[in-house]
């Protein structure tokens, strides 16, 4: 038996989730944003499956590794867990068409505004793309979400918690899980 679809809320990473120090890779400098462990877990409380989609161009550019961006995701996941957050899952995208590592110089259809990541965590968990949606600080994290056919919110800083909270209004929220 399959397990039944769940809406999502995709988060971008960098701005939304952790204060933005530019090509932020090392765990000793994760700075959540304001009400960020909160809101999490009341998307986690409202029935949602929480996916981070980020761009991490740092790894084309030669600033950092693959492995420097999993530790870091294990780090944040491990300190949001403490608080009593979940993240379902992580996809980052290491391209950009003019990095300067040569395997990773590529126009991918994964790194944001377009869709991909967004697409494959559809195909891949059991997720209720209709009720979806995602929450970035970037026109090009709204562009994504627009191309994948969910709806996109912008938020310009302040407590992450109490924008997740006004969003889950507007979609009808809480969906429980059962």
């Amino acid at each position: 038996m399959s397990e039944a679809l769940r809406p999502a809320a995709f988060l971008d990473r960098d701005g939304v989730i952790n204060v933005d120090h530019g090509y932020t890779y090392k765990p000793e400098d994760l700075v959540f944003i304001d009400g960020a462990p909160d809101a999490i877990r009341r998307l986690n409380e409202a029935g949602y499956l929480v996916v981070v989609v980020t761009n991490q161009s740092g790894v084309a550019r030669g600033y950092y590794s693959e492995a420097d961006v999993a530790r870091f995701h294990e780090h944040m996941l491990a300190e949001l867990a403490e608080a009593g957050a979940r993240i379902d899952a992580v996809y980052s995208c290491p391209y950009h068409p003019k990095g300067v590592v040569a395997e990773y110089r590529v126009d991918h259809p994964d790194r944001k505004p377009k869709p991909g990541m967004i697409l494959r965590a559809a195909r891949e968990l059991p997720i209720d793309i209709a009720r979806s949606f995602l929450i970035g600080d970037k026109s090009s994290d709204i562009a994504a979400a627009t191309a994948a056919n969910i709806s996109g919110h912008r938020f310009a800083g302040g407590d992450l918690d109490d924008f997740v909270a006004g969003v889950l209004l507007q979609a009808d929220a809480p969906i429980r899980a059962k």
